[in-house]
C-alpha cells in the first residue's frame, strides 16, 4: 500500500534538517521568517513605467504583482503626498504639469470569472480612460475605451477613441419600425462574430476630442485614424464617412480657432498614415479611392500646407519609378524643417489565380542553392517582405519625386534629420548567401545625392555596421577584421582610420568566439560634428574625424582602476553633445562589482566622482525637462530595485517606493564573490549564494547553475518568479540549498570540455570548504546551459541529479538544421557563434562528435530531468528526443516535460509554475531526500494529460 505525504510534512521534514539550534527560554525570538513558496509568485510585484513631470514636481510609476490588479503612483515630490489608481497603465503626463491619462483595465478577476461563465469576448468588460488631476487629485473616468492621445509638446488638450456600443433596446426599436428589415437583421445576426469586429474596426470608432481643463469634448463619428502635431496646434483624422455628418475623407482641426477643416472629402475611401510635419504646417497620408474590391490597392500620396484649401496628390503609379506603387505600409515623413517629405514606393503585390479551387493549388516551396535565403528565413520574413517600402523623396518646392532605395540598396539613412542633401545607403544583397554561416554579413556603403539621386560607392564589401554624423559631415563605420574605427569626409573623400595612433583595442577583450569580436561602441558626436566620441573596454575617447588631433581619453583613468565608464543620456532628444556639456556617466568597478555614478565635464575633461556602492544602480536614468530632478534605481540581491530621486549631485537621495514590503517576513540569503583556477590554469569568478543564517558547521545541499559568464551581476535583485526555464535562485537559498554559479571561459573548439574545466575545480573547492554536501550537488542549465550539463554528466559522477532544458544533444544532427525561429540555418551558430567548434562538420568531425553527449550516453550514471518544447524556435526538440531516448534505451532514470506549443522559454505562465513545482520536486527527492512526486515515478499516460498533474508525494510501495 503507498503512502500519501502531504505538503505540511515535507516543510516538516525540511525545516528539521536545517533547523536552528533551540532557544535558551530565557531569550526573547523573534518571529521566525517563512520559507518561499510556490504561493508567493503572483503577489511579487514589480516597477514598471516611471516618469517625471516636466517641472520635477511629480514622479509617476506603476507597481504590478506578477498575476492581479496593479496600480499607478503619484507621488509629490515636495509634498511627499501619494496617490494611486487600481489597475491602471500606458500612463502619459501632461507636458503642462497638470494631469495624468492613461488606461484603467477591468479588475482580472472579474474578466475571468465571466470567461468561466462562457461570455462571449464583446461582452466582457471593456478598458476605462483615466484622467487625473496632479493639482487637485479628482479622478474623471471615460468607459469603453479604444485608445487616446496627447500632443507630444502642448499640455492642453487630449483625444481619445470609445467603442460605439448599440443597445439591445435600440436595436428592437429599431426592428419593430420596419418589419422588412427583420430578415435582414436575422442575417446580421448570423454573420460570424470575427467579421462583425472586422467591419467594426473598418468603420471607425468615435473620437472624442477633450479640453483637459474644462473638460469641454466635441465628438467625431466612424475616425480610423487621428493624430496632434507636435505642439498641440492642431488634430487630424481619417473618417469613413458612414453617416450623415461627415463624407469619407481627412479633415484637421484647428485647437485655436476650434474649427474643422476638410483637406479631403469623398463618398467612400481607404485614408492612413496620417503625418505631420515639425511645426504643424504641413500634413501628409496616402489614400486608396478605389470602390472596388480589385486584389491590388492603388495608393495615392497627398500633400497638404497651410494655405491649401484641400489637400493635392503628389505622387501615384504616373508619377513614380515605372512598375512601383506608393506603399500604404510606410508612413510619410518630413524633413525636420520641412523642405522633403519622405515616402515608400513599393513593388506590385503577386497575386494568385482567384479562379482556383483549394485542390488545384500547388503548395510547395523550392528550395534553390543560389537563394539570398533559405526558404524556412524567406517564410519567417514573408510578411515583412510583402509590405517592403523603399525610401523616396518629394521635394516640396520643385515638386521632384526621386526613389532612393531599390531592390539592389534596400537600406537608407538620412541625414541631419532629413534636411540634408546627402543619404548613406547600404546594400547586403550581393553577400546574403554568406549569411547562412557567416551571420554578421557584409555590406557596401554608398553616398546617395537627394537631388539628383545619383550614389557614390564609398566603401566596398564592409564586415562590420555603418552610420551617418548628426550634421551629414561624416560616414562612419567599425570594421570588424581591422578591429578600428573608420571614418569618411563627405567633403574631402577621403577615409581614415582613427585608433591608427593608439594601441588600445577598441573590440571586446574577452571574446572567446572563433570570429571577430564586437566593438565596444560609439558614444555619439560633438556639436558640429567635431569630435566623434567612442568606448573602449574601461573609457571614453575623443577622435577627431580628419585625424587632425590625436585621439584623447576624456575618463583617463578607467583602465588603469578597472572602472568602466558609460554615458547616460538624460535627453532623448539630444542629437549630439555640446562642447561645454556635463555628461552623466555609468560607472562599474570589474573588480569589486560596484557601480555608481561620475560627472564628466566636455569643456576641461575633468571628472568627478559622485556615487560608488555595493548595489547595481541603474544605467537608465530619467530627468525632469526643466529640473535638476533626476530618477533612478539601485539594487542589490537583497535590496528590489525600488525608486529613488535626487538631483545632479547625487547628494541628498530619497526613496520614493517600496514595492515588495512582504519580503521583510521571508527567508532570503547572501551572495558573496569567490576566486578559483580552471583546469587550465585560468583565474575565474564566480556568485555563491548562502541561505539566510547561514552555518559553515553544516552541510548544505548544493545546486550549481550557469551559462557563460554571470559574476558582474553579484548586485542584481532576483525576484521569486515561476520559471521560464532555470531555476529561481532567491527560492533555492530561501529553502536551504546554497546555489553556485561559476563564470566558464572557452577554447575554440572545445565547448564541453572547456566547462569541465571551468565548473569542476569550482565545485571541487566549495567542496573542500566543509560546508557543502558532496552527495547532494545536482546542476542545471538552460539552452547552452542545458548542453553544458549533459556533457557534464557524460564526464563525471560526482552529481546526484542534473536538469537541462532544451539542450543539444547531438552537434552532428543540430548542425544542418534550422532555427524555426528565425528560418536561419544552424550552421553560424557552431563555426563561429555560441557553440565555438571554429569549423564545418566535414573540416572538424571529431571535435563535433567529441563534443555530442548523444555518443557517451552510456557513460551516465546521473539521473537527468529534461524540459524540451515542441515549438522550440532555437534548439529543435528532436535533440531532447534524441537524448530522451538514448538513455531510455540505455534503462538510465530520465524525465523529459515537454510544454505543447511553447518556445525555447516557457511563456504561459500556468505552464512556469507547473515546472517550478516539478524541478523542485525532483531536485528534492535527490537533493533533500524528499518522498519521491507521482509523476517521477509512475510518470502520466497521455489519457490523464490535464486532469492528473502527478504532484502528489509519494512513499516506498
Amino acid at each position: 500500500m503507498k503512502k500519501l505525504f502531504t505538503p505540511l510534512l515535507v516543510f516538516l521534514v525540511v525545516f528539521s534538517a536545517f533547523g536552528q539550534r533551540k532557544p535558551d527560554k530565557k531569550e526573547v525570538q523573534p518571529t521566525a521568517k517563512k520559507m518561499l513558496t510556490h504561493g508567493v509568485y503572483d503577489f511579487w510585484k514589480s516597477i514598471g513605467y516611471s516618469a517625471l513631470s516636466n517641472d520635477g514636481k511629480w514622479a509617476v510609476y506603476t507597481v504590478n504583482p506578477q498575476e492581479g490588479d496593479g496600480k499607478v503612483v503619484f507621488y509629490n515630490l515636495k509634498t511627499n503626498q501619494i496617490d494611486s489608481v487600481a489597475r491602471a497603465s500606458q500612463v502619459e503626463i501632461s507636458q503642462d504639469n497638470q494631469f495624468a491619462v492613461f488606461k484603467i483595465a477591468p479588475p482580472l478577476k472579474v474578466v475571468k470569472e465571466l470567461r468561466r461563465q462562457k461570455k462571449k469576448k464583446e461582452e466582457l468588460p471593456k478598458d476605462t480612460l483615466g484622467i487625473y488631476s496632479l493639482q487637485n487629485k479628482q479622478l474623471a473616468r471615460i468607459a469603453n475605451l479604444k485608445s487616446f492621445k496627447i500632443p507630444e509638446k502642448a499640455g492642453v488638450w487630449l483625444a481619445y477613441q470609445i467603442e460605439q456600443i448599440e443597445k439591445k433596446e435600440d436595436k428592437k426599436k429599431e426592428v419593430s419600425k420596419d418589419s422588412t428589415k427583420k430578415e435582414e437583421v436575422k442575417k446580421e445576426a448570423e454573420k460570424p462574430k470575427k467579421a462583425k469586429k472586422k467591419e467594426s474596426e473598418d468603420n471607425g470608432y468615435r473620437l472624442v476630442l477633450r479640453r483637459l481643463e474644462n473638460a469641454k469634448e466635441v465628438n467625431f463619428d466612424f475616425v480610423k485614424e487621428y493624430r496632434f502635431d507636435k505642439f498641440g496646434k492642431s488634430l487630424v483624422f481619417s473618417t469613413t464617412g458612414n453617416d450623415s455628418t461627415l463624407l469619407a475623407g481627412v479633415y484637421v482641426y484647428d485647437l485655436a480657432s476650434e474649427k474643422l477643416k476638410p483637406l479631403f472629402r469623398v463618398k467612400k475611401g481607404n485614408f492612413k498614415n496620417l503625418a505631420f510635419d515639425e511645426n504643424g504646417s504641413q500634413l501628409a497620408f496616402v489614400a486608396d479611392l478605389d470602390t472596388t474590391k480589385a486584389t491590388i490597392r492603388y495608393f495615392k500620396l497627398y500633400h497638404w500646407k497651410n494655405g491649401q484649401d484641400s489637400a493635392l496628390a503628389v505622387a501615384d503609379t504616373s508619377l513614380i519609378t515605372k512598375g512601383l506603387l506608393v506603399s500604404e505600409h510606410y508612413t510619410p515623413m518630413f524633413a525636420k524643417d520641412g523642405s522633403k517629405l519622405y515616402f515608400g514606393m513599393a513593388r506590385k503585390p503577386i497575386v494568385q489565380d482567384t479562379t482556383l479551387l483549394a485542390e488545384e493549388i500547388v503548395n510547395v516551396d523550392v528550395w534553390h542553392w543560389q537563394d539570398d535565403y533559405i526558404q524556412p528565413q524567406q517564410s519567417r520574413q514573408l510578411d515583412q517582405e510583402k509590405k517592403r517600402s523603399y525610401l523616396s523623396v518629394f521635394q516640396i518646392d520643385t515638386k521632384k519625386i526621386t526613389q532612393l532605395a531599390n531592390r539592389e540598396i534596400p537600406s537608407v539613412s538620412l541625414a541631419n534629420e532629413g534636411n540634408g542633401n546627402l543619404a548613406l545607403a547600404t546594400s547586403d544583397v550581393p553577400y546574403r548567401r554568406l549569411t547562412n554561416w557567416d551571420i554578421s554579413g557584409f555590406y557596401d556603403l554608398y553616398l546617395l545625392d537627394l537631388q539628383a539621386g545619383s550614389r557614390k560607392l564609398i566603401q566596398a564589401k564592409l564586415k562590420g555596421n555603418a552610420a551617418i554624423s548628426p550634421q551629414g559631415n561624416y560616414v562612419y563605420w567599425f570594421s570588424l577584421p581591422d578591429t578600428a574605427w573608420f571614418a569618411y569626409s563627405v567633403r574631402s573623400g577621403q577615409t581614415v582610420k582613427l585608433n591608427q595612433q593608439i594601441k588600445t583595442s577598441f573590440a571586446d577583450e574577452e571574446d572567446d568566439h572563433p570570429d571577430y569580436p564586437s566593438p565596444y561602441g560609439a558614444v555619439g558626436w560633438t556639436e558640429n560634428d567635431q569630435s566623434f566620441l567612442v568606448y573602449d573596454r574601461y573609457d571614453i575617447w575623443a577622435f577627431d574625424p580628419e585625424n587632425r588631433k590625436a585621439p584623447l581619453n576624456l575618463t583617463q583613468s578607467g583602465r588603469k582602476e578597472k572602472i568602466i565608464y558609460r554615458n547616460i543620456t538624460l535627453d532623448r532628444e539630444e542629437r549630439f553633445f555640446k562642447a561645454d556639456q556635463v555628461l552623466l556617466l555609468a560607472a562599474f568597478d570589474e573588480t569589486t562589482k560596484q557601480s555608481g555614478y561620475y560627472s564628466l565635464s566636455l569643456k576641461d575633461n575633468s571628472k568627478q566622482k559622485l556615487l560608488m556602492d555595493n548595489y547595481r544602480f541603474s544605467t537608465l536614468v530619467s530627468k525632469a525637462k526643466d529640473s535638476n530632478t533626476i530618477l533612478f534605481t539601485k539594487q542589490s540581491f537583497k535590496d528590489f530595485p525600488d525608486l529613488y530621486t535626487t538631483d545632479l549631485s547625487f547628494k541628498a537621495i530619497r526613496k520614493i517606493s517600496d514595492a515588495n514590503p512582504q519580503q521583510k517576513n521571508y527567508a532570503w540569503g547572501t551572495v558573496e564573490l569567490i576566486e578559483w583556477l580552471s583546469l587550465d590554469g585560468v583565474p575565474l569568478k564566480g556568485l555563491l549564494y548562502k541561505p539566510e543564517n547561514f552555518d559553515a558547521s553544516k552541510k548544505y545541499p548544493m545546486l550549481v547553475y550557469y551559462y557563460e559568464r554571470d559574476s558582474d551581476l553579484l548586485y542584481q535583485y532576483r525576484a521569486p518568479a515561476p520559471s521560464a526555464s532555470t531555476i529561481n535562485i532567491t527560492y533555492c537559498v530561501s529553502n536551504g540549498y546554497v546555489v553556485f554559479v561559476p563564470d566558464i571561459v572557452y577554447k575554440v573548439g572545445y565547448p564541453g570540455e572547456s566547462a569541465y574545466n571551468a565548473i569542476m575545480p569550482g565545485v571541487t573547492s566549495l567542496i573542500e570548504k566543509g560546508f557543502i554536501n558532496r552527495e547532494r550537488i545536482g546542476i542545471q542549465g538552460q539552452s547552452w546551459g542545458g548542453y553544458q550539463t549533459i556533457y557534464l554528466i557524460t564526464r563525471t559522477n560526482l552529481f546526484r541529479a542534473a536538469e537541462a532544458g532544451a539542450p543539444v544533444s547531438n552537434m552532428t544532427s543540430a548542425y544542418g538544421g534550422i532555427r524555426w525561429g528565425t528560418g536561419l540555418s544552424r550552421m553560424f551558430q557552431y563555426e563561429k557563434s555560441q557553440t565555438r567548434i571554429g569549423g564545418t562538420l566535414w573540416e572538424k568531425p571529431l571535435q563535433y562528435i567529441e563534443n555530442s553527449p548523444l555518443f557517451f550516453a552510456e557513460k551516465i550514471e546521473t539521473p537527468l530531468m529534461m524540459m524540451h518544447n515542441d515549438e522550440d524556435g532555437a534548439v529543435p526538440w528532436y535533440q531532447g528526443i534524441e537524448f530522451f531516448m538514448a538513455l531510455r534505451r540505455l534503462n538510465k532514470p530520465v524525465w523529459m516535460v515537454t510544454y505543447n506549443k511553447e518556445d525555447h522559454n516557457l511563456v504561459q505562465r500556468q505552464n512556469r509554475k507547473d515546472l517550478s513545482i516539478r524541478m523542485y520536486q525532483y531536485f528534492d527527492y535527490y537533493l533533500k531526500d524528499a518522498p519521491m512526486p507521482e509523476w517521477m515515478k509512475k510518470g502520466i499516460p497521455m489519457i490523464e494529460k490535464g486532469a492528473n498533474k502527478g504532484y502528489e508525494l509519494m512513499g516506498e510501495d
